[in-house]
Order: C-alpha cells, then sequence, then structure tokens
C-alpha cells in the first residue's frame, strides 16, 4: 500500500513550482489532456494538475478528473523519470468515462516518460 501513496513530496504545492515547469516545458498533448513536464532535482516524479471552470464547468466533474489523474499517477509514478509533471485538462475531459481517462492518461505517461528520458 505504501508504494501507491500520493504524499506532499509527490505534489507540485506552491505558484513557484507550477511556474518552475511552465517556463521551459516538455509536453505531451492528447485531445483532452495536455502533459508538460520538466526535470527536477529531487529523488521522484511530482504532480501538479490544473482544471479550470472555463474548461470543465462542474464542480463535481473537475473533482473526479482530478480523482482519477491522482490515482492514475500514482499506479506509473515508480515508471517515470525523475521530472515536474503538471496535467492540464481541455475541453470535452469531463465527456470522457473513467476508463477512457485511465486510457488516455496511461499512453500519456508513456509518451512522457519516453520523451524525458532523452
Amino acid at each position: 500500500m505504501g508504494e501507491n501513496t500520493f504524499s506532499r513530496e509527490l505534489r507540485l504545492l506552491t505558484p513557484t513550482h507550477f511556474t518552475f515547469v511552465f517556463d521551459n516545458a516538455t509536453p505531451a498533448v492528447s485531445p483532452s489532456f495536455t502533459l508538460l513536464a520538466r526535470h527536477n532535482q529531487l529523488d521522484n516524479p511530482r504532480l501538479g494538475i490544473t482544471l479550470s471552470k472555463k474548461r470543465v464547468r462542474k464542480a463535481h466533474d473537475r473533482n473526479r478528473l482530478k480523482r482519477l489523474v491522482r490515482e492514475s499517477f500514482r499506479h506509473r509514478a515508480a515508471q517515470l523519470p525523475n521530472v515536474d509533471i503538471i496535467v492540464v485538462g481541455k475541453t470535452g475531459a469531463d465527456k470522457l468515462s473513467n476508463e477512457e481517462v485511465f486510457a488516455i492518461l496511461d499512453k500519456q505517461w508513456k509518451r512522457l516518460a519516453k520523451r524525458c528520458a532523452k
């Protein structure tokens, strides 16, 4: 159980952390999500999530998507390089089922790991 936790060390917490990634990021783009990554000096990947009210209107949809992104990240964190990742939700992400979200994110984690390994 301990290996799939989402502790404070695995999160981007401050605006400075987010700005660091946005300034010079490696993208992985899909129709529903954009993942931005940048190498960090830590020994683990970290995650930040942005889902704007303009893109995903209802709070319960934003919360559901955040839970799904965090869960997907927890399962994939061991295979990811030491990067800070921001997941940006796009319009229409709330229309996806849970299985579709997991499938899209799984593909994006692999793509991002491959691009950041170079």
